[in-house]
């Protein structure tokens, strides 16, 4: 019985110290990463102005070759938007709206998948005939500690799928621009 007792007060000491420490991390989390790519500043602002051509660099769109895909509101800036329904997990279901767009430096979205809001950001920066393109996460975790927890882990999960789209956006658009 005394066993019983001491693994009681061990998980619930353990439960305790998970709960304050995921309250000990940040609300906030915010990810980006940047990529150089070959190509005009405008020309990278049209393509990503709009959802005709993001899965060209998504590095979601191989996940579920099945997914259905809508488009609502104008076909670029301010108002575009994209749903997506998916039966694959890790893609899930969701929407992706334009919600500035100022020409031809920031491209801001809202995403929501699965009631969690966040925003993504697209930021051209021109460096001589190249283009330093940055693309951005910021979401609010909440007052869960367990998401707050979890999100120790966007950089790396987050950051890593956008290295790939940047990766992607880079091949595309400079294999555009090479005739």
């Amino acid at each position: 019985m005394a066993i019983l007792k001491r693994v009681t007060i061990g998980l619930v000491a353990l439960i305790v110290l998970v709960v304050v420490m995921g309250f000990l991390m940040p609300r906030q989390v915010h990810v980006e990463r940047s990529i150089v790519i070959n190509a005009p500043q405008a020309q990278l602002f049209d393509a990503l102005n709009s959802f005709k051509r993001f899965n060209e660099f998504s590095p979601w769109a191989a996940l579920d070759p099945d997914t259905q895909y809508t488009y609502e509101g104008p076909e670029s800036g301010v108002g575009a938007k994209m749903s997506l329904v998916s039966s694959d997990p890790e893609l899930g279901s969701g929407t992706n709206e334009i919600v500035e767009s100022r020409s031809p430096d920031l491209i801001r979205t809202r995403l929501n998948f699965g009631g969690q809001p966040a925003e993504a950001t697209f930021t051209f920066e021109p460096a001589d005939r190249t283009t330093r393109v940055t693309w951005g996460f910021d979401g609010d975790l909440g007052n869960n500690p367990v998401m707050r927890l979890v999100g120790l882990m966007f950089d790396k999960w987050i950051g890593e799928d956008y290295e790939k789209g940047l990766a992607r956006m880079k091949q595309v658009m400079e294999q555009g621009n090479a005739g």
